[in-house]
């Protein structure tokens, strides 16, 4: 076998990739992640969030990193969803509270700012994580034995596995030869977070609009996160408002749930659309996050779904690399595959058709949404259920997802 430089590489430094190259260090295999450098842009500030539900938390405990992010981040209690479709059929008020399975909360809500600088700082001190800096990867060659990544500076890298963390244009995927499934919908989201007068109190308020979701998630102190579906015309207008006019249009989307909005930061847009994976692994090269699945920003699932990925590529690869010195093998690569397949696939259809369900002129559709959100309403049993399983699925559930092991997870 060919002298490689490392058990497992990384291609791609955004949250997913960085989890992915501690998950796969801390779990015993040599490992380096290269990807561009951490360098905020103050004049083009991030204003994205991430609610990381039960399990998301479990995982970068784990790992070394929640204790250094903690400070930054909002719990969540309580997770309501309101109709306010104004439609002839109409669904009652569903509220999640966390008191229903045992008080802990589903999750928190943290600035991926914030959550980034943690992974970083995380991966500095990890023994036996390398972290490269690269403009990019320009070329992907897998063969038998390894892959072979070639950066922009000219310096070539061999894994025995390879993490394709390199986005929804991922060259990790082309070289693979993965092929995947897209769709696109006829919305747009604004994104930014403001502050108010009164008190979240823990809870994330979720508006079903005929456009799309209108979602209010809390930040520490008096503030909260915003994710605003709208068609693309109204998004641009809205995008396009000063601070003062924006701030009236999220108080009266909200009903005053917050009080008076006192400032709005800034705003981005992005349009919706939809994207997964046929297969998960081929050739020595696994796709985690937005490589391998894009989802829209409905039921915090799409980051979510990738420290997933993380987590059980770290299992399957630690398990390969035990059994047989190679983390990349063709049953680590299966066993990868598998694993994901029905938590990626079930997860992208609720998303799509609760997505769809909302915009849709179709009755039966309107119907169906209808009788689901009555009973969780009226169902205890259900509604718990649902909680548990959209906070922290059991079934198939990494180690490292699970309880809190240790920061330095034992082999």
């Amino acid at each position: 076998m060919t002298r490689t430089d490392y058990d497992a590489l990384v291609v791609g430094a955004g949250p997913a990739g960085l989890t992915t190259a501690l998950a796969l260090a801390v779990s015993g295999l040599r490992t380096a992640i290269a990807g561009p450098p951490f360098a905020p842009d103050p004049s083009r500030p991030d204003t994205r969030t991430t609610a990381l539900l039960r399990a998301s938390v479990a995982l970068l405990t784990n790992i070394g990193v929640w204790e250094l992010c903690r400070p930054e981040a909002a719990a969540l209690n309580i997770i309501r969803i309101i109709d306010d479709t104004g439609r002839l059929v109409r669904a009652p008020e569903v509220a999640f509270d966390s008191e229903e399975i045992g008080g802990q909360p589903f999750g928190f809500n943290i600035p991926n700012t914030a959550l980034v600088a943690a992974l970083y700082a995380r991966a500095d001190t990890l023994p036996g994580l390398d972290v490269i800096e690269t403009k990019a990867a320009t070329k992907i060659e897998p063969e038998d034995d390894a892959v072979t990544v070639t950066l922009a500076e000219g310096r070539n890298i061999s894994a025995k596995l390879v993490a394709g963390a390199d986005g929804r244009k991922s060259l990790c995927r082309e070289a693979a030869g993965l092929s995947t499934t897209s769709w696109s919908y006829p919305q747009v989201a604004l994104a930014c977070n403001f502050e108010h007068a009164d008190p979240h109190n823990n809870a994330s308020n979720e508006f079903h609009r005929p456009a799309g979701p209108f979602t209010t998630v809390p930040l520490p102190g008096n503030a909260s996160s915003l994710v605003w579906v709208e068609t693309a015309p109204e998004a641009e207008r809205l995008a396009a408002l000063s601070s003062e006019d924006l701030a009236a249009e999220i108080e009266e989307r909200s009903y005053g749930c917050l009080g008076p909005v006192t400032s709005v930061g800034p705003r981005a847009t992005f349009p919706l659309s939809g994207m997964r994976v046929r297969s998960f692994a081929a050739r020595r090269i696994a796709l985690v996050g937005e490589a391998a699945h894009v989802i829209p920003p409905i039921g915090a699932q799409g980051l979510n779904l990738g420290f997933r990925d993380a987590a059980i590529l770290a299992e399957c690869a630690q398990a390969g690399n035990k059994d047989t010195g190679d983390a990349g093998s063709g049953a680590a690569l299966r066993d990868y595959d598998r694993a994901r397949r029905a938590d990626v696939d079930s997860r992208t259809l609720a998303v799509d058709l609760l997505n769809r369900s909302l915009i849709s002129g179709f009755v039966p559709f309107q119907v169906a949404r209808g009788i689901g959100l009555h009973l969780l309403a009226n169902l205890p049993p259900l509604r718990r259920l649902v909680m548990r399983e959209g906070i922290s699925p059991q079934f198939g559930l990494p180690r490292l997802m699970k309880q809190a092991v240790s920061p330095a997870y034992e082999i």
